[in-house]
């Protein structure tokens, strides 16, 4: 009796990720506050601010009435209050990274203006809550926080500006044209301050009641920047300015306005010293920036992130109705049914989109979540520092402690897992190349990945009534990737973040625990991504040591073309990883869940699909900006008599015929000969030599052999979509 062998059809992916598939990849399962703010924050983004899209609000960039009821509904569903604690006002207890990036995610699922123009707000606060004094914060915070029931009150809006009207302006947060000045100081009393600043392009200004600038002193009676707090009733011009002329984002108010206001001192942000007659802030402008922005970029890149992701459906739908109305494509048919998803070109681009959403949004939230633990340990830290003396002191107490971390990881003195100074370093050097590489390559690559998906809407993709709106997210993001300093600032940031040896130790640990994974779930194409981040770190290694062509430094800050190819390379392999790692959460997590357990099977094997194809993807572009540094700054050699040095003589190969034949017919096949007349194959000059870059060119072999299965990845996700179900409607208006 012979049993007939039965084929195990493969299980394919039933529908797209909805929310209980969000919540374990993106880990807020346990956080109920988290997934109600979301449902309210969603009920915000696909109702009023969707009508407003779909109403042609954007077609204007004045602040109508209509854009600014947005407010009130910011106000009652909980945005607004985000930011704030329980005791100011708020409902969330604790860090709020991953609320605020959660927040951006469901509005610029919709529209990024709107999203912005929520958390503009948070911004502005964003100074005080991270620098000001215990009298700033609570001031402040509590005035911004929505009335309670029973309060009659209208909350306070607040503005940050930064950027002012000067050449170049955006490139360096250093150049300040605002001023400050002593304007009265009396004998025992606090000083008054002139304050003079011209803003551009500072949203929330057409409705703002204070403002949190940046200025530098222009007093001998003042020391250096700082920022200082503004307030529409100050004395003084308080000047909104006009609008600007945006083509992008215009559910926020943007405006260039202008102050000379009088303000007591005790709006320095942070505080103040006096020292010989002098006005001494707390911290400077930079200071304060460096803390916020290191935060505030992250929401930025998830806004670029939920484009991305939002486009999917809308393309889908697209592809699929695309026939259907002609006289040949009949219902039932397969041109009826799937449209443009029968030829192969559309699917496996809308992959590579796919990839590249979930990649980026893996990304950004594991840095929301780091910043969520690292903020209550940074509190800690300043207050162990607090007997430590400013300056070089502290430097030097934090180098001893980036040591004893650094053994820590290395499993030499496991103690140090209770030290609160070790685990903040850790953390922090995380967060340090974290923060820069998601706001790069989400907005960055995000945006050729957006224009991508409105060329797959064909024309369509370009008129206003597109579904999704994606005409408007492909252009709302090439403003992101500007937004809190553009793509060169962070790419600077990056190149020397990625260089402390408390990072490099952790990568180096990731590399392992790719290699681990790869060997578990080789579908994940972990192994290529592991090979790709162990050519990164040799090529960093190698560019640190070596010398182009003429003698000259390889990696320094002046040689961009070295530094910034080599960050855009590691914002590759960090995005490949997260996304990884959210597949292994939902691997381990999904089947507990009765929502997610009935399609996990099919589930797993698409996004275990998708990060094989992101995996390649990561190290083909390693790959190419690590072979084009390790040997783009050699010189080619030439027909010269140093370049033929190496090169076999006609007349010598002739000679050693006779004692080895055939030698001569193999070494015209693979080196290069001077003829016995001095010609030569005609080309540039004798091949290039590798003299001490083997370990290079073996790991180039290794990675580009890791790509086997990488294409029929793609296939297998490319079929899948043509499987998926989707909803009959988007659900929210076109």
């Amino acid at each position: 009796m012979t049993l007939a062998a039965t084929e195990t059809k493969p299980e394919y992916l039933r529908a797209l990720p909805g929310d209980d598939v969000r919540q374990i990849l993106w880990r807020f399962a346990d956080r109920y506050d988290l997934q109600m703010l979301v449902q309210s924050v969603r009920a915000v983004a696909r109702g009023p601010v969707a009508r407003l899209v779909a109403s042609g609000a954007r077609n204007t960039h004045e602040w109508t009435a209509e854009k600014n009821a947005l407010l009130q509904s910011f106000d009652e569903s909980g945005i607004t209050g985000v930011f704030m604690e329980p005791a100011q006002g708020g409902f969330i207890e604790g860090p709020k990274n991953l609320a605020l990036a959660l927040v951006a995610f469901e509005l610029a699922w919709v529209d990024a203006g709107a999203a912005t123009g929520s958390l503009a707000g948070c911004l502005a606060l964003s100074p005080i809550h991270e620098r000001g004094t215990e009298e700033q914060r609570e001031y402040y915070m509590s005035r911004c926080a929505p009335p309670q029931p029973g309060e009659d009150r209208k909350p306070w809006r607040g503005a940050f500006c930064l950027t002012e009207p000067i050449p170049y302006v955006g490139v360096e947060t250093g150049m300040l044209g605002g001023k400050l000045r002593v304007a009265e100081w009396k004998e025992g009393e606090e000083p008054l301050l002139q304050v003079e600043k011209r803003g551009r392009f500072i949203t929330n200004m057409g409705f703002a009641n204070f403002v949190t600038a940046a200025v530098e002193s222009d007093d001998p009676r003042v020391k250096g920047t700082c920022m200082v707090i503004l307030e529409e009733s100050d004395p003084g011009t308080f000047d909104r300015g006009t609008p600007t002329r945006k083509l992008v984002h215009q559910l926020s108010s943007t405006r260039d306005p202008i102050f000379n206001l009088k303000v007591p001192a005790s709006r320095i942000i942070g505080g103040y010293t006096v020292k010989d007659g002098v006005i001494v802030p707390r911290y400077s402008h930079g200071e304060i920036i460096e803390a916020v922005f290191r935060r505030t970029r992250v929401t930025v890149a998830i806004m670029t992130s939920a484009k991305l992701l939002s486009a999917v459906e809308p393309v889908i739908r697209y592809h699929r109705n695309r026939f259907r109305g002609g006289s040949i494509a009949t219902p039932g048919s397969p041109r009826y049914e799937l449209g443009l998803q029968l030829k192969q070109d559309v699917v496996h681009r809308l992959v590579d989109i796919w990839a590249a959403g979930e990649a980026s949004a893996a990304l950004g939230f594991e840095a929301a979540r780091v910043f969520d633990r690292l903020d209550p340990l940074e509190k800690q830290k300043e207050a162990i520092l607090g007997g430590v003396k400013p300056g070089s002191t502290t430097l030097k107490f934090m180098r001893v402690v980036q040591k004893n971390a650094i053994e820590f990881l290395h499993g030499h003195r496991p103690e140090l897992a209770e030290d609160t100074l070790v685990q903040y370093a850790i953390l922090d050097s995380q967060a340090n190349v974290l923060c820069p590489a998601c706001k790069l390559w989400n907005t960055g690559h995000g945006a050729r990945m957006m224009r991508e998906a409105v060329s797959l809407m064909g024309g369509y993709g370009i008129t206003e009534d597109c579904p999704g709106f994606l005409g408007h997210k492909w252009m709302d993001s090439q403003l992101e990737a500007t937004y809190e300093g553009p793509e060169a600032v962070q790419r600077r940031q990056l190149s020397v973040t990625m260089t402390d040896e408390l990072f490099l130790t952790q990568f180096r640990e990731w590399i392992r625990e790719m290699r681990l994974i790869a060997n578990d779930n080789p579908e994940t194409g972990a192994c290529s991504l592991a090979t790709a981040m162990q050519m990164w770190l040799y090529t960093l290694q190698h560019l640190q040591k070596a010398a182009d062509a003429d003698g000259g430094k390889l990696y320094q800050g002046a040689r961009q073309g070295v530094t910034f190819p080599l960050a855009d390379a590691l914002c590759w392999l960090l995005s490949a990883r997260s996304q990884i790692l959210d597949l292994l959460q939902l691997e381990k997590h999904g089947a507990a869940n009765a929502t997610v357990a009935e399609g996990l099977p099919g589930l797993l094997a698409f996004l275990a699909d998708l990060c094989h194809v992101q995996s390649a993807r990561a190290a083909g572009e390693v790959g190419r900006v690590c072979a084009e540094l390790v040997f783009g700054y050699n010189r080619h050699p030439s027909w010269d008599s140093e370049g033929c040095a190496g090169c076999y003589q006609a007349d010598d190969l002739d000679a050693m015929e006779a004692l080895i034949p055939g030698i001569a017919s193999l070494a015209r096949s693979y080196t290069d000969i001077i003829e016995k007349d001095g010609s030569h194959t005609a080309k540039a000059g004798p091949c290039a030599r590798f003299d001490g870059l083997d370990q290079f060119i073996r790991l180039r072999v290794r990675m580009d052999g890791c790509l086997t299965g990488s294409q029929l990845a793609k296939d297998r996700a490319a079929e899948a979509l043509t499987k998926v179900m989707i909803p009959e409607a988007l659900d929210y208006p076109a």
